[in-house]
């Protein structure tokens, strides 16, 4: 799997979780190792260029999702396709807002933008109540199962 992250920000991120979150979310949801992914953290200023350019949204965001390919989520029997997913942008300034809002660290709130992204990347969406139950259950099941992983490692 190529997971290709680019720190464009100010902010000291752990890269190497985002990597193995990563790893770990596509694995989950059987898309095919040669799937190519980008990770792009930016500044608040390039995220608001983003968010009003692509969404017509003012004012930056915590995470942009651009899908490349249009994957989908294969199964244990039919894994994706190889292919271009797409690119993840995070803003860690708005992240880090959020994470002290919510108590928890940075690297906690990345790793959920990130797993958030990845979903959206593969065609979740959560604008009725039915798909965001799913794509926030899945997110879950996601993060639950990696921070299990992260603590065999360690």
């Amino acid at each position: 799997m190529s997971i290709e992250i680019n720190n464009e920000s100010a902010i000291v991120v752990d890269e190497a979780a985002l990597q193995r979150l990563a790893t770990y979310a596509l694995d989950e949801l059987h898309v095919h190792p040669d799937a190519d992914l980008s990770i792009v953290l930016v500044d608040e200023s390039a995220m608001e260029q983003l968010h009003v350019q692509w969404m017509d949204e003012p004012g930056p965001t915590d995470v942009l999702s651009f899908p490349m390919d249009e994957l989908r989520p294969g199964t244990e029997d039919a894994i994706t396709p190889a292919g271009l997913l797409g690119d993840v942008v995070l803003c860690p300034q708005v992240a880090q807002v959020q994470a002290e809002a919510a108590g928890h660290a940075l690297r906690d709130e990345l790793l959920m933008l990130t797993t958030h992204g990845i979903l959206h990347l593969l065609g979740f969406d959560h604008a009725e109540p039915e798909e965001e139950r799913e794509m926030f259950g899945l997110q879950r099941d996601i993060l639950v199962g990696f921070a299990h992983e992260e603590r065999l490692r360690s």
